[in-house]
């Protein structure tokens, strides 16, 4: 079932719009609407961070394990982190 949905827009695009008789632009506007909707769900990954740590609580990982560590250690797992996801994308790309 449709729902009646009426929008205004300004002078010009209207006069733009006439032009092109042929275009559907109910159809253009239901479609941009969805596309739209669709991309604010894939994108909607916000999340609170009391939510988050209180995950990690129940998952057993304890507040001092999320303090930050020294730059050298920091630099260290990022390198590692680097190398790993390298080695990931040439077999991904090898298949």
């Amino acid at each position: 079932m449709s729902v009646a949905f009426t929008i205004r827009i300004p002078r010009k695009p209207a006069m733009k719009m006439k032009k092109y008789k042929e275009i559907n632009w109910s159809e253009v506007l239901r479609r941009s609407i969805e596309e739209y909707i669709r991309k604010l769900e894939e994108t909607r990954t916000v999340v609170d961070a009391n939510e988050v740590l209180d995950e990690l609580k129940a998952l057993g990982v304890s507040p001092e394990e999320l303090e930050p560590l020294n730059y050298d250690e920091e630099m260290k797992y990022y390198k590692e982190l680097g190398e790993k996801e390298w080695k990931r994308l040439s077999m991904i790309q090898a298949k």
